[in-house]
């Protein structure tokens, strides 16, 4: 099953920037990670975007933002683990080295889901 894990009460005007030693340690739990074959994915969403709407046969695209990003900007990854108890603990580890904080954890759907 693939998971994305992201902190939705991240505040990026609270200045909590990452130690060398944090970013150290976070390498290695990324390593480790990817290593296992967890890993699919890790980024960030940025706070623009654009829209693409098609109505009555007719496209058009806007630039905006259009929705709240900042609990996003932080960053996300996505692991592939056979249950949520999985996520779960690989969750556990993360916040281990990041400290206090809240993960969500949230199935996606996707090719893999439809044979």
């Amino acid at each position: 099953m693939h998971f994305m894990i992201y902190d939705p009460n991240f505040d990026p005007a609270a200045g909590n920037e990452p130690t060398p030693e944090m970013m150290a340690e976070m390498g290695q739990f990324i390593g480790e990670a990817m290593q296992a074959g967890v890993l699919v994915a890790t980024g960030a969403l940025q706070e623009t975007g654009t829209r693409l709407k098609r109505s009555n046969g007719k496209f058009s695209v806007t630039d905006g933002p259009f929705i709240e990003l900042k609990e996003l900007t932080a960053g996300f990854a996505i692991i592939d683990v056979p249950s949520l108890e999985d996520a779960v603990a690989w969750s556990k580890r993360f916040r281990d080295i990041v400290g206090d904080g809240e993960s969500e954890i949230v199935p996606l759907f996707g090719p893999h889901d439809f044979g």
